[in-house]
């Protein structure tokens, strides 16, 4: 235990220091900052996936039970795909974006529970359906992440088009093209994702229990959520929506996660994550 604390302030620590790094980027634009910037990122991934290795050895199972594990699982997917992007599209600003969320979730994830489960939760907790159901919808969490990385991306671009501040950073976030279009790619991954993850839970619940809690405020602002992301898709899509409105819409879409992720778990008496 006291090694995996010790791991934990060393992933803090590093991650501090790469979102550090990325942000003086941001500010002046220095290219060895942020080269170094991105290798305190890349230790801090290998340092999260050891942590998730050791804790999964320590209780036997799949870390991702508790609201801590939780948490720090979605920082850890967001981490990864930061990394995948950066090297493929060199989009330093969105990795800053992105990791700045996942820095915020790996420090509120200190004042989760980070113990194990009881021995009768972990019992429910062997079903492989809601392990799935989680891992599904976590995965959904960090696409949303990203389209409202892009999102925000899009939001600067825009305001400094709008004051006609031309310069380098401007032509480091992209084209507003590019980052509208890159915004929609990733929400219409996360919404079938989240999708099927709700329709894994109902069913393991009713597995389970032989019924479903509908009312559960989780389970409403899931729902909710889903339903916001659609209309984003839908405005997109097919009534041809472009530009700034639709990049708003999409991150109030966010807001709404972040109240469904951490305000209504707080409140639900089914969910623990």
């Amino acid at each position: 235990m006291i090694g995996l604390n010790l791991l934990y302030i060393l992933i803090i620590i590093f991650y501090c220091l790469s979102v550090l790094g990325y942000f003086i980027d941001f500010i002046q634009n220095n290219q060895k900052v942020n080269r170094l910037a991105f290798w305190l990122l890349s230790i801090v991934w290998v340092l999260q996936l050891l942590f998730l290795s050791l804790r999964a050895f320590e209780y036997s199972r799949l870390p991702i039970m508790t609201i801590f594990e939780g948490m720090f699982f979605y920082a850890w997917v967001l981490v990864t795909f930061s990394l995948i992007i950066n090297k493929l599209y060199r989009m330093d600003f969105l990795v800053f974006i992105v990791n700045l969320v996942g820095f915020s979730i790996l420090t509120v994830s200190l004042f989760a529970q980070a113990g194990d489960v009881s021995p009768e939760l972990s019992d429910l907790l062997i079903s492989e359906l809601l392990i799935i159901h989680i891992v599904v919808l976590l995965i959904s969490y960090a696409m949303f992440t990203l389209s409202f990385s892009f999102s925000m991306l899009y939001f600067f671009q825009h305001q400094m088009l709008k004051q006609k501040r031309w310069g380098e950073k401007m032509q480091r976030t992209g084209n507003l093209s590019n980052l509208e279009r890159f915004s929609f790619l990733f929400a219409l991954i996360g919404v079938p994702l989240m999708m099927i993850g709700l329709i894994l839970g109902v069913i393991w619940a009713w597995v389970k229990f032989e019924t479903f809690p509908w009312y559960d405020l989780k389970v409403i602002s899931s729902f909710i959520l889903l339903i916001v992301y659609g209309c984003y898709l839908f405005q997109y899509q097919f009534k041809k929506r472009r530009g700034y409105s639709l990049a708003l819409l999409n991150i109030a879409a966010f807001l709404v996660l972040l109240i469904n992720y951490f305000l209504s778990s707080s409140f639900s008496e089914f969910h623990i994550w």
